[in-house]
């Protein structure tokens, strides 16, 4: 039982930090905070999108 609550706050801690990464490489990129959100919301695949384009 404690594995599986390490391992769910590993994800949490996971998709929180992509959030907030893909929030900021969008507002650093595009000075607009409405598509900071959106790509907050699409989180890694933002990032994985944006190391690959540039």
């Amino acid at each position: 039982m404690a594995e599986k609550k390490i391992v769910n706050s590993s994800v949490k801690a996971g998709i929180s930090f992509g959030s907030c990464l893909a929030m900021v490489i969008s507002y650093t990129a595009w000075q607009s905070i409405p598509w900071a959100i959106v790509h907050g919301l699409l989180s890694w695949v933002y990032v994985i999108y944006y190391y690959v384009k540039y």
